[in-house]
């Protein structure tokens, strides 16, 4: 039986790499997405294709609360259940703390955290059921070591990976791994705003000398989403090229 796999912000580059990961092995999917409604249908239809799986979207504001409620009812009411639940959904805020903006904050809170941990509170019961789950939540090297004029964002990410490993000493009698990936700096639109000096930079203090890649950080999550992951819950695991190091 093939597994179900709900991807949060299954549109950007890094949910884009996830999907195509998980649709390898065999995997049904549900795309969420929040508004590029086209690339998301694009990508359904591609892997649905190639990969002889079944791939729906889903749109949902994740900002809102009620929306990540209704987005985990359509996708079991879909396929039933669901397998593997990767909380990728993200927006970035980069500003001094002290002049962000108090709207921006609580959007940055709703759909970095707030909103993975509603989405699973809502899925866990199918896992449960199933006594087999995989929970794979994308955090960030700024949710390790923090970020000057990312602060919301850096905690927002920091907040996951308490929410990780406390999940995972919960369910993990029920057959459900919990494990949070923490991507360096990936070449994604998401960080097509910093400038060409910042960007050399970071990767001037990357051992491996480049950009990560969506793909460097979706190989991780087909891992963790897999059999063989079995024995792994609970942990933080980096793909940053060795900038955290």
């Amino acid at each position: 039986m093939k597994k179900i796999a709900l991807i949060t912000g299954a549109s950007g580059g890094i949910g884009q790499a996830i999907c195509e990961a998980l649709a390898k092995d065999g995997c049904n999917l549900a795309l969420h997405y929040s508004s590029s409604g086209k690339i998301a249908e694009e990508l359904c239809e591609r892997l649905s294709r190639e990969y002889n799986i079944e791939a729906i979207s889903f749109k949902a504001d994740f900002s809102d609360e009620n929306a990540v409620k209704a987005l985990a009812e359509k996708v079991l009411s879909r396929f039933g259940r669901a397998d593997i639940l990767v909380n990728n959904a993200g927006i970035a805020y980069q500003t001094l703390f002290q002049l962000a903006d108090e709207r921006k904050i609580k959007e940055v809170l709703d759909i970095n955290l707030l909103s993975a941990l509603s989405l699973t509170k809502e899925i866990l019961p199918s896992m449960i059921n199933s006594k087999w789950g995989r929970i794979i939540n994308i955090s960030s090297m700024w949710g390790i070591s923090g970020a000057s004029c990312e602060v919301h964002y850096s905690a927002a990410k920091s907040g996951l990976i308490g929410f990780t490993k406390a999940l995972a000493k919960e369910v993990g009698p029920s057959g459900i791994t919990v494990n949070c990936v923490a991507p360096g700096f990936i070449d994604t639109k998401m960080n097509g705003n910093l400038d060409g000096e910042a960007v050399q930079e970071i990767i001037d203090c990357t051992p491996v000398g480049r950009a990560g890649t969506g793909e460097d950080v979706a190989e991780l999550v087909r891992f963790l989403a897999g059999e063989k992951a079995e024995f792994i819950t609970g942990q933080v695991i980096s793909v940053d090229g060795g900038y955290g190091v």
